[in-house]
């Protein structure tokens, strides 16, 4: 792989772009198909950027349906023809007394996180506003649905489910247009949800933010595509293009937003 590829991302990335490099090297050595667990959507960009659409090796992602967030990547070589059931996906739906209890996405994933299984085996996690579902890759499915019988104190039963089964999600992206004069993290944040940037800076540096899943302090930090923010309380934003400069030397962005 050519070196100066790093020069393009963070240098907290290099690890995850010598695991690329290892899967690539590994379907050019085998010959044959190499799966990874679920991704996020920055991981997905990288796949993109490095295995490419001319070389030898090409990719597929596959999350379990077509808006999903985190999916699986499939690095195959040319003669392979990937279908759905390559990327060996389980949906599972909770089974909870619906009339005396809730659910969140924070204590779903809370539970999943605490039970000892890596946030790498598991996809999106889905609600309807009363129903709930998730993805996990196949491997792992009998021993999530063993160890998972009760979320916080709520008893509960994993009932897999055919992909067909899937619920319509109730966050739903929306699509939107802002200049900025830079990509700093509380610039935008403070430019979507309409706050100062004295409060969005705040947000940030409280602890109140994530990037890409992981707690993150830096106001200062620019973000790159595919990234995405949740901002505790207000939504999350990712970073889907930068479409330009305008004449008064802004970014053009497009943003995928979700409100609360």
């Amino acid at each position: 792989m050519d070196a100066n590829i790093y020069q393009h991302f963070r240098k907290a990335e290099a690890p995850f772009i010598d695991q690329v490099a290892g899967w690539l090297q590994e379907v050019s050595d085998q010959y044959r198909p190499y799966l990874t667990d679920f991704l996020d959507p920055r991981q997905q960009y990288i796949v993109e950027a490095i295995v490419g659409e001319k070389g030898e090796q090409h990719y597929q992602f596959d999350g379990g349906y077509l808006a999903a967030e985190r999916k699986r990547a499939l690095i195959y070589p040319e003669y392979f023809v990937p279908t759905q059931e390559d990327f060996d996906i389980q949906l599972f739906e909770i089974h909870y007394p619906t009339k005396f209890a809730t659910l969140s996405h924070g204590k779903v994933l809370g539970t999943l996180v605490n039970a000892g299984i890596k946030r790498e085996v598991f996809g999106d996690i889905m609600t309807d506003g009363d129903r709930w579902q998730f993805f996990v890759t196949a491997s792992m499915a009998d021993y999530i649905q063993t160890q998972i019988t009760q979320i916080g104190r709520i008893g509960v039963r994993l009932e897999p489910k055919d992909y067909t089964e899937l619920l319509v999600p109730k966050d739903a992206w929306s699509l939107e247009h802002t200049t900025a004069s830079s990509l700093r993290i509380d610039g935008l944040i403070s430019a979507v949800y309409n706050i100062s940037r004295q409060r969005s800076k705040e947000l940030v540096e409280n602890g109140k933010i994530k990037l890409n899943w992981q707690v993150f302090e830096r106001p200062d930090f620019e973000l790159g595509l595919r990234d995405i923010i949740s901002v505790r309380g207000f939504g999350r934003i990712q970073l889907r293009e930068i479409e330009g400069k305008s004449k008064k030397d802004k970014y053009r962005l497009l943003l995928g937003v979700l409100r609360k």
